[in-house]
């Protein structure tokens, strides 16, 4: 299972932290996308994972098989969802951060953060 994460703010990062754990239970994190110099970003490139914006993080295509949005922020989810249409690309999934809180409740240890306010996707 290929991965990837969009903003490895506050939430992102706890997020990459525990995704980095689950690399012998199959999950490769392929890229990550974090504009902002943030722990996260700093992580992602001590592990050697790619960081980079998120439009490019689509234009890996299916390549990616889940891309989780941690981001908090509309236009980010507007633009991956077009971004995915106007590339054709049936294959890659992305999980809005209520996904990712199921996932953390699953296999997380402590609370995630809490700094968004609850959209839908």
């Amino acid at each position: 299972m290929n991965i990837a994460i969009i903003g490895l703010g506050r939430v992102g990062s706890v997020f990459l932290a525990h995704m980095l754990k689950q690399r012998e239970r199959g999950v490769t994190i392929a890229a990550v996308a974090e504009t902002g110099d943030t722990p996260g970003r700093a992580a992602a490139m001590a592990a050697g994972i790619p960081v980079s914006t998120a439009e490019a993080v689509v234009a890996s295509g299916p390549a990616i098989d889940v891309i989780f949005d941690t981001t908090g922020d509309e236009g980010v989810r507007r633009m991956l969802r077009e971004h995915l249409r106007a590339a054709g690309n049936e294959h890659t999934v992305i999980a809005p951060e209520t996904v990712t809180r199921l996932i953390w409740q699953l296999i997380g240890e402590g609370p995630l953060p809490d700094v968004h306010k609850r959209i839908g996707y």
